[in-house]
């Protein structure tokens, strides 16, 4: 399978076409016949990251890449970066404003739900620039035939 590389833009504050990306993604990699638990676990990992960006970055960007080896994903954007990787990383730790909690949003499980999901996640992050999130899924459990 060649690498097939996809790029997706994320608006701050956009609820209404928050979760499109990880929507493309999850189409994508079913028409490839990848396994269910992968794709799962894949769009989980993409939404929880694109609803933090909507929340809490800046303007961001969703890169996915698929290579015969493994499903890459990086979420990046230019909002406020996170103070303190290790708390925000524990389960029900959340700096999500109240309109965000009145929505349904905010629980304190985005970072904590993609490490779960991701076979590998690496997440890069300073007060004032912004954060990076890099997820890599192991395709050895059940690839596409692409």
């Amino acid at each position: 399978m060649a690498t097939i590389k996809k790029n997706f833009y994320i608006k701050s504050r956009d609820f209404i076409r928050a979760g499109e990306a990880s929507i493309q993604i999850q189409s994508l990699l079913k028409s490839l016949n990848f396994n269910p638990n992968l794709i799962r676990r894949v769009a989980i990992c993409g939404y929880e990251g694109e609803m933090n960006v909507v929340m809490h970055g800046g303007d961001g960007s969703l890169s996915f890449a698929i290579t015969p080896e493994a499903l890459i994903m990086e979420i990046s954007d230019d909002g406020p970066g996170i103070g303190d990787i290790d708390k925000a990383m524990q389960a029900g730790f959340s700096t999500a404003l109240d309109e965000h909690r009145e929505m349904g949003f905010g629980a304190g499980m985005g970072l904590p739900n993609m490490k779960k999901n991701a076979d590998e996640i690496i997440v890069e992050s300073e007060k004032g620039n912004g954060t990076r999130v890099r997820m890599v899924f192991s395709v050895a459990e059940g690839g596409g035939d692409g």
